[in-house]
């Protein structure tokens, strides 16, 4: 097997619950959908369904094209205002725009990636996306297995080109770098936090572009800003992407140390974090992936900004060249430029932020994409 080799990528989704419902009745009247998971987690009958021996939920809908495009989550599902999330709305979106359908499978865990690609593989998949750096092992076993069968996977490459794997690699470190500067232009107790869940590197490149935009406003305006939780080589992590009572618990610790802005890198485990910087009253936070007055709505009043990582959009255009027959190996990498990458509004900072660092990070993100700006990672 090829070993992994990890690009530069990067990483935290729109505020959609992503539900998709079946039903059919007893009557024989036409079924507008396929089977999908309800929201509390029970299933409707489906007999295309292969149900893994996981804590694994499928949805499905239906397109006029004979296209399916389907997905297996990492460990929170598809619907934790995250990663796993965003890049199902691109699906839906092939949905509704290229006529796909679509298909998914949840994983409980890491014993489950290989289980849930071979349930799609049975079900029909013509492009199965994989959502995860440590999915990275389970798809190339199925792709050189399956040399016919065309896979993607989200924050993951390998050493050599695998034909029928398609890599979607995002350079989150650009984008952090424009937080951890904003961010150290906004704290008032010149001391900020950052936490990852597991400590892989599509995590840690978003916790070293944070790191390295403090030290270049630290640089460039002789501040002090200290940044927890990360320094280049080792911090603080959680262990998961699921476990919000550790998110909590790890954000409190940065609080108590004299963080006034927390930067979670552990998708929902960053709802947790969310949860303790409410109750501190007099701090704020970065939220990552997605736009989190979007996909966290209930905490916009927090979010100063946020990183995005726009997976959705790469796996938009991986279908689409899938579909046409196009699909290969080359990995797409998303950045500032091609905005792949990038910072949210500042919504409710937007008269809080000085109008002298909105242009600086207007300045910094031009240098960052004509390559003057080393960003970290």
């Amino acid at each position: 097997m090829r070993t992994r080799r990890w690009f530069q990528i990067t990483a935290l989704l729109a505020g959609l619950s992503l539900f998709a419902a079946a039903c059919a009745d007893e009557d024989d009247e036409v079924a507008t959908d396929d089977q999908s998971e309800t929201e509390d987690g029970s299933e409707t009958e489906s007999e295309s369904d292969t149900e893994s021996e996981s804590e694994s939920g499928a949805g499905s809908g239906s397109g006029g094209e004979g296209f399916k495009a389907c997905q297996v989550t990492d460990i929170g599902g598809i619907d934790d205002r995250s990663f796993n999330e965003t890049a199902y709305e691109g699906i839906l979106r092939a949905e509704e725009e290229l006529g796909a359908e679509s298909e998914f499978l949840e994983s409980g865990g890491e014993e489950d990636y290989a289980t849930n690609i071979a349930a799609l593989m049975d079900q029909g998949c013509d492009l199965i996306v994989t959502v995860g750096f440590l999915l990275g092992d389970a798809t190339l076993e199925a792709a050189e297995a399956n040399p016919d069968q065309d896979f993607a996977i989200v924050d993951f490459a390998y050493d050599e080109p695998v034909d029928n794997i398609k890599p979607l690699l995002f350079n989150t470190n650009e984008a952090a770098f424009l937080a951890g500067y904003l961010a150290a232009g906004m704290t008032e107790t010149g001391t900020v936090g950052t936490f990852g869940g597991v400590n892989v590197p599509p995590v840690t490149i978003f916790m070293d572009g944070f790191l390295a935009g403090i030290e270049h406003h630290n640089t460039e305006k002789g501040t002090d800003v200290a940044l927890l939780g990360w320094d280049g080589a080792d911090g603080l992590f959680t262990g998961d992407f699921e476990d919000q009572d550790k998110g909590r618990q790890t954000a409190q610790s940065l609080l108590d140390e004299g963080a006034d802005i927390v930067f979670p890198v552990a998708g929902p485990v960053g709802l947790g974090a969310a949860a303790a910087v409410r109750d501190a009253g007099d701090a704020n936070m970065v939220w990552v992936d997605s736009d989190g007055c979007e996909s966290a709505a209930e905490f916009c009043d927090l979010f100063i900004t946020s990183v995005l990582k726009n997976i959705d959009n790469a796996v938009f255009d991986t279908i689409e060249t899938a579909q046409a027959g196009e699909l290969d190996g080359e990995p797409y990498l998303g950045t500032l430029e091609n905005d792949g990458v990038g910072l949210a509004e500042l919504h409710e900072f937007e008269d809080d932020v000085p109008q002298e660092l909105k242009d600086e990070l207007e300045a910094l993100q031009a240098s960052i994409i004509a390559g003057d700006i080393p960003v970290g990672g």
